[in-house]
């Protein structure tokens, strides 16, 4: 059994069984990526010392919360290629498992965009908004591209500016505006409440814009990516470079500073 720490327990302490055959499964389609947030969400809060206050399980619930609008959608015709969107679904969501699943194992090659937000399971001083942001940088900065650049590549396509699966990609911006208000104000402490209501709808723009420019980002870094997509050392270079670039972001987004400027 896998141990982090050298605390003699494994990765996910008592819940490590069922996290682990939760995701000995690989989801297909969107429903089933949907059924694995919610039921590794139902897992993650049991997991002491932090239970209900578990990192992961803050960027875990965003992440729910973000997919259950994306299916919403799908099954609404939101968007213009479904197929496309739903494998895209489906690919991002799988490096997030597979992250989970390397960390499960004690795996050195874990993404250090993850690790960060991971080691913060057994420490008492990750706070919600701070943990749920680092997570959403680390699966869009550095999961996101590499996942546009597996569907692409399986539906035989390319990632065009314009194109009917760009103007999908943008649509999901609009998700992000419409739920993030108020799952941010969710992992407010009241007196982040009473600041948040003092500054009207300046937080939820910025967060908005925000969310708005990092996708955009990893739009751009696909298109990088995809270019390079034979040549495995140049890739391979492309991957370390947006990891390092994650994980920098993520130990800042949960430091002491990362905390107070949120």
């Amino acid at each position: 059994m896998s141990e982090r720490g050298g605390c003699g327990e494994p990765a996910w302490g008592p819940v490590h069984r069922d996290i682990v055959d939760l995701l000995a499964d690989h989801p297909t389609d969107v429903p089933a990526v949907v059924d694995h947030l919610t039921k590794l969400q139902d897992m993650l809060v049991r997991l002491p010392p932090l239970l209900d206050s578990c990192p992961l399980a803050d960027f875990n619930k965003l992440y729910l919360t973000i997919t259950s609008s994306v299916l919403d959608g799908l099954y609404a015709d939101r968007f213009v290629d479904p197929v496309f969107l739903s494998r895209l679904d489906v690919e991002f969501a799988a490096r997030y498992f597979d992250a989970l699943r390397m960390w499960s194992d004690a795996s050195p090659s874990t993404p250090r965009a993850w690790a960060c937000l991971f080691e913060r399971m057994r420490g008492p001083d990750a706070r919600p908004l701070p943990s749920a942001a680092a997570g959403v940088n680390a699966h869009i900065n550095f999961d996101l591209p590499f996942a546009l650049v597996t569907t692409f590549d399986h539906l035989e396509s390319e990632p065009v500016d314009g194109s009917d699966q760009h103007h999908d990609y943008l649509e999901i911006n609009k998700i992000f505006a419409d739920k993030i208000p108020g799952l941010r104000r969710g992992y407010l402490e009241q007196w982040q409440l009473l600041i948040d209501m003092l500054n009207g709808e300046i937080d939820d723009w910025y967060q908005g814009e925000l969310i708005h420019y990092t996708r955009d980002v990893a739009w751009r870094n696909a298109q990088r990516i995809w270019r390079c997509r034979h040549d495995p050392h140049q890739h391979e270079r492309e991957r370390r470079r947006l990891d390092d670039t994650a994980a920098a972001l993520g130990r800042l987004l949960l430091s002491p500073l990362g905390a107070f400027l949120q």
